[in-house]
């Protein structure tokens, strides 16, 4: 099979795969990975280019966090978490909402959003089952917040850790630059969605009264369990934010916490590693393949060098269609091999022009990061929150997900445009 033939194959199996994910006929897992085994067997991609397409970095950290997610679950902290927001709300949904998605926000800022998803589903799935309230459009808007919050520093989404390790941007560039967009994306979203769902988001005053009588600690069922799980998280916290300094990758810190946590806490290895949601990381794995198979053929170099072309070094159209191409692309595919292939090309236009790169880096970071809102596959923290929720029999469909999120993305991806043109292009 010549090159031109693999370039078209490799195309139309992605877009067979992407249709089935939307159709929902098959297992989307299934279906990844079938179209991942497509790719090797037609021999688009050679086995040792589809192995180094998998990014195991994000793998070991999502299965590290789900252990030590699943281990402290079992001390009962998520549920007194869970009656605590609550009381705090007085019980009203739209409050509870709006609480857990700026909570989110935050969190992913300083953690990642990943993990914070990880860590934020249990409890409103918890709060959920007690008011009696569908918890889909909170997860939705949660997730949400998650991408936009995980955009304002260096360690919440992966297109900042790669944009930063290469540019030598630092936690306070992403703050100062990033942040104050951040700050307005999530404020407006989270309004916006709390209105939309305003109708949806309501309970019974017997529920209300009922949950206000609960004592939330009672719900700790093991205190020694919880301490030793609190000292472990925080100090993946800490390692998180430190990451530089140490010189370890996210996915090393994550597992050895794991790994610590289940020697310390006594519980059975076989009873937890079965918690772990190994659909979710089986689809990551077909994903990455896939994205790679564009990568080898030169289908995501083509997009790169397409925008570039286009602008013919003008700083401002530049600079708004990176923007704009980093978002829709990083709706539909993984966007961390997508920013990967932008860097280089973008440095190789400081080399040839006198063009100022700055504003050029933060609008791939925007558009990478918001644009991961688009749909379901278009970050890592969607696909996870879909997992959690659907285990717990709350099915989040590619059409419910895209409906909800991607005019929303959109929004924010238009605010950003107007933030860079004032604040970088006039």
């Amino acid at each position: 099979m010549d090159s031109k033939v693999q370039f078209y194959v490799a195309i139309a199996i992605f877009l067979i795969v992407y249709v089935f994910i939307i159709i929902e006929t098959f297992d989307r897992t299934v279906v990844a990975l079938s179209g991942a085994a497509l790719m090797i067997l037609l021999k688009i991609l050679p086995q040792e280019e589809a192995i180094k397409g998998i990014d195991f970095n994000t793998l070991g950290l999502l299965i590290g966090m789900m252990i030590l997610v699943m281990i402290t679950k079992r001390s009962g902290v998520f549920e007194y978490t869970a009656i605590k927001l609550v009381k705090m709300a007085k019980g009203s949904p739209k409050k509870i909402m709006i609480y857990l998605s700026i909570s989110t926000g935050i969190l992913s800022a300083f953690l990642d959003n990943v993990t914070t998803i990880l860590l934020i589903i249990p409890i409103t799935l918890s709060i959920s089952e007690e008011l009696c309230i569908n918890p889909i459009p909170l997860i939705i808007t949660e997730v949400f917040a998650s991408n936009i919050g995980g955009t304002g520093t260096l360690i919440g989404d992966p297109p900042n850790i790669i944009i930063g390790s290469a540019v030598g941007l630092s936690f306070t560039d992403f703050i100062i630059n990033n942040g104050p967009i951040v700050v307005v994306s999530l404020l407006i979203c989270v309004f916006l969605y709390t209105i939309r769902h305003k109708k949806e988001l309501k309970t019974t005053k017997d529920l209300k009264e009922k949950i206000m009588e609960r004592n939330e600690k009672s719900l700790i069922k093991d205190k020694a369990l919880l301490y030793k799980c609190l000292a472990v998280l925080l100090l993946v916290f800490i390692a998180f934010m430190l990451h530089g300094v140490l010189g370890f990758e996210s996915a090393t810190i994550a597992m050895t916490g794991a790994v610590v946590l289940l020697l310390i806490s006594n519980l059975s290895v076989e009873e937890i590693l079965c918690e772990v949601e190994w659909a979710t990381i089986l689809f990551f794995v077909g994903l990455f393949i896939l994205v790679r198979g564009l990568k080898v053929v030169g289908a995501i170099d083509m997009l790169a060098e397409f925008v570039l072309r286009i602008t013919h070094g003008n700083l401002l159209l530049t600079a708004i269609s990176i923007l704009w191409v980093s978002a829709l692309a990083s709706a539909f595919i993984d966007n961390i091999p997508f920013v990967t292939t932008m860097v280089p090309l973008i440095q190789h236009m400081g080399k040839v022009s006198d063009i100022n790169l700055k504003p050029l880096w933060w609008a791939l970071s925007l558009g990478a990061c918001f644009g991961g809102n688009g749909t379901i596959v278009g970050a890592s923290a969607n696909v996870v929150a879909c997992g959690l929720t659907k285990k717990q029999g709350h099915k989040i469909t590619f059409k419910k997900f895209l409906v909800e999120a991607f005019p929303m993305m959109i929004l924010s991806v238009a605010m950003s445009n107007i933030y860079l043109y004032f604040v970088y292009l006039m």
